[in-house]
């Protein structure tokens, strides 16, 4: 081993963004370690400001590509908040179908095309063809059904058009839900194909673990392994009542570092993780059977630290997603689907609204005036709360593997990064910004 490492990856592949891995080690110390983020801001708080309440959605899907159907979710849920508005239940069934679209969608990205490459030594998913070319078409197959269940239920695989407030623009007939449902059935053993093919090169993964704060939601009634209901918890104050979505920047308390431009969070400790680990542990027992079988077919429990494992739980919770939305359909078909109108008024109020991005928890906030115009707007982004609980693994990370030198170094926080299934663009804020004379 080297007692000299140098390590600057300018824009980490495989991440969405731009990212940078940073770590100077001279005569066996370690000088700098650090995770930066130097993408440029974008403003998509202040785009809202001065829109009306039907706007909010149509403008804020544009923040990410991939997680386009939560961030609408998001935003709908805030403007309804604010405007005192309640869907049928038929209209939240719908709503979680498609947001259970985007879980599969995005899980299935990461884990097939992101992580795969470096579990299977390849630099990415196109040589990865050649060496398992089987296994690429099963998690090819198993993104188009994803796709193809979004354009069902959002009207489009990215930037959902049948959402608005109060309702549905649009739903989807019986026999649409019905071929939907047979869709998804057969593509069970697919899933559990590619699962065991992840499973045999598992053994790649860094045996790592950082005791970690996770927050994610919880509801409790009824216990749900929720992406969509319920409140704030954390497996630090697990036996507490979850803190109310409308709390969320009490939680998040998000705060400027010189060497991001996107805020860090912290709550209970210095840092906290959030996505598929952090849902898992605050939510694991109630998953469905499959998601279950997954888990143990990679021995996951509950408590797991190790970051690297975070693509696994998103393994489990693509099987939890299909065999629920399996359930879901059965109960829309069962009470019949029918058309629905709401009424809308404008009037002034503030709101939040919440889900699980794949990534992890996700808050809007608005305010409007009497008219309906947005007048305020606050956005916390799921990557945007991980970015602190990556630079403190790796902190941890580098003096536990500097011993495999400057190249295993660089794969492994490399790897450790991707784990997080960062979206960096979407996490970088306005900061203030004082210029010299």
């Amino acid at each position: 081993m080297s007692a000299n490492i140098h390590i600057h990856v300018h824009h980490i592949t495989r991440v969405e963004g731009h990212g940078n891995i940073v770590v100077n080690i001279r005569n066996g110390t370690i000088e700098q370690c650090q995770w930066q983020v130097p993408e440029a801001p974008r403003f998509f708080e202040a785009m809202v400001r001065g829109r009306r309440y039907d706007d909010i959605q149509t403008i804020v899907s544009r923040i990410c590509g991939i997680c386009s159907i939560t961030h609408s979710l998001a935003s709908t849920k805030a403007v309804e908040d604010a405007l005192g508005l309640h869907v049928s239940e038929q209209t939240d069934m719908l709503r979680i179908l498609m947001h259970y679209s985007e879980q599969m969608q995005s899980h299935t990205l990461h884990v097939g095309y992101l992580v795969a490459p470096d579990l299977f030594g390849e630099k990415s998913v196109i040589p990865l063809v050649a060496k398992a070319p089987d296994i690429v078409k099963k998690i090819i197959k198993a993104h188009r059904i994803a796709n193809q269940w979004s354009d069902l239920l959002a009207g489009r695989t990215t930037h959902p058009v049948t959402l608005t407030p109060g309702g549905m623009t649009k739903i989807p007939t019986e026999k649409e839900l019905k071929d939907l449902q047979k869709t998804l059935k057969e593509a069970i053993p697919d899933l559990l194909a590619v699962c065991e093919a992840v499973l045999s090169v598992a053994d790649r993964l860094p045996s790592f673990e950082r005791p970690t704060e996770y927050i994610s939601l919880r509801q409790d009634n009824p216990p749900t392994y929720t992406f969509y209901h319920g409140g704030i918890t954390s497996n630090d104050c697990i036996d507490q009542p979850p803190v109310p979505v409308q709390q969320w920047e009490s939680v998040a308390n998000e705060y400027v570092t010189p060497q991001s431009t996107a805020k860090w969070c912290r709550w209970h400790r210095d840092s906290y993780a959030v996505g598929a680990l952090a849902r898992f542990n605050n939510n694991g027992h109630l998953l469905s059977p499959l998601g279950q079988k997954v888990t143990q077919m990679f021995g996951l429990k509950k408590g797991c630290c190790n970051p690297f494992m975070n693509s696994i739980a998103q393994l489990a919770e693509v099987a939890h997603v299909v065999e629920t939305a399996i359930e879901l359909i059965d109960k829309l078909l069962t009470k019949g689907l029918r058309e629905e109108k709401g009424k809308v008024s404008p009037k002034a109020g503030r709101g939040s609204g919440c889900v699980e991005a794949p990534r992890g928890i996700l808050f809007h906030t608005y305010e409007f005036n009497k008219k309906g115009e947005c007048i305020a707007a606050n956005i916390c982004i799921p990557t945007n709360q991980n970015h602190a609980n990556i630079q403190k693994d790796f902190e941890k990370f580098v003096p536990e593997f500097m011993h495999l030198g400057e190249e295993g170094l660089r794969q492994g926080l490399e790897m450790l990064v991707r784990s997080y299934d960062p979206c960096i663009s979407c996490s970088t804020h306005m900061l203030n910004v004082q210029f010299v004379k």
